[in-house]
């Protein structure tokens, strides 16, 4: 089944470019299923571009899924236009009252930041709590996933002495659970952060499992048993030039900045990079997404009544 966007949205013509199946509310309507409810809570200043990255992922499953857009009330983008955010998204005051079958907390660049020093932190804590009874599994990616697992467990993050930035392996240590289905054994992710989490802080909590993990970059996704939440310190999301952009970005505003590691051929920044993540990042979320559809109730207003 394909995903349930908005036709207006921008990201709706470059899905079908890319094949991804998507439909209108008139479409969706015919199909006599509930689709699987998920929520993207989008904190980034590009927002366009993170919706198409979430799209395309969510949308590659063979359910039917509708995404609703959300931001935070209190924080102004600096990079997306209002009128955009009006035709959209909704607050997250707007949307408290219903509940998801998923929740997906992107990240945001903020990193260095004390939490208790971003502006809408305050929010940031309600939406988590809300989470606890208001969706059934939440996916937290970078800043969001810090954030998160500062929330619940306490666990703190460290700041780097330079940027983690490239292309890194990875180790799957735990092929048999259900998220991991269908993953080798090592495989490549795309890392941008200023920020790290650690595995001895992590292991303190009992709820806690790492599931990937990098010799260089440490821990990349944790996941929680009770809360079904995940937490992905890095960025299967990426595009095939989203690195690329990054650095660009900074060396024209002459920002110090390494070349990304294990990215452009022959580490030639003229040379178009290739995409050695996408296929994992498909079988993440789509195994995420099953996941949600064989443990989900039927009714949504059973979601967080007890498990």
């Amino acid at each position: 089944m394909p995903i349930k966007i908005p036709d207006t949205l921008p990201a709706f013509e470059t899905l079908v470019q890319e094949g991804v199946r998507v439909m209108t509310e008139t479409v969706a309507i015919r199909q006599d299923i509930r689709p699987l409810q998920i929520g993207l809570l989008n904190l980034m200043p590009n927002k366009i571009k993170t919706e198409l990255q979430m799209a395309r992922l969510v949308g590659a499953s063979p359910l039917q899924v509708e995404l609703s857009l959300i931001r935070v009330g209190n924080h102004k983008a600096k990079n997306t236009s209002e009128d955009h955010l009006l035709a959209f998204y909704q607050t997250w005051e707007e949307v408290k009252h219903r509940k998801f079958d998923g929740f997906i907390t992107t990240g945001a660049p903020i990193e260095t930041l004390p939490y208790e020093d971003v502006n809408y932190w305050g929010e940031m804590q309600q939406i988590f709590d809300w989470t606890e009874t208001n969706v059934h599994s939440s996916m937290n990616v970078c800043w969001g996933a810090m954030a998160a697992i500062y929330h619940f467990h306490g666990v703190p993050k460290y700041e780097l002495k330079e940027k983690a930035f490239g292309v890194y392996r990875h180790r799957n240590l735990k092929p048999s659970s259900v998220y991991l289905n269908g993953f080798s054994d090592n495989f490549e992710v795309p890392v941008s952060r200023w920020t790290e989490v650690r595995r001895k802080d992590i292991e303190k909590s009992e709820s806690l499992e790492i599931l990937m993990e990098s010799n260089e970059m440490g821990v990349c996704l944790v996941h929680e048993r009770k809360g079904k939440r995940l937490y992905m310190f890095n960025h299967v999301e990426y595009d095939s030039t989203s690195l690329s952009d990054e650095y660009f970005r900074d060396v024209n505003a002459g920002v110090p900045i390494k070349m990304p590691h294990n990215y452009f051929p022959h580490n030639d920044p003229s040379l178009t990079p290739q995409n050695r993540w996408r296929s994992h990042a498909h079988l993440l979320f789509g195994n995420w997404i099953n996941e949600i559809y064989q443990t989900t109730p039927y009714d949504l207003n059973d979601i967080g009544k007890g498990d």
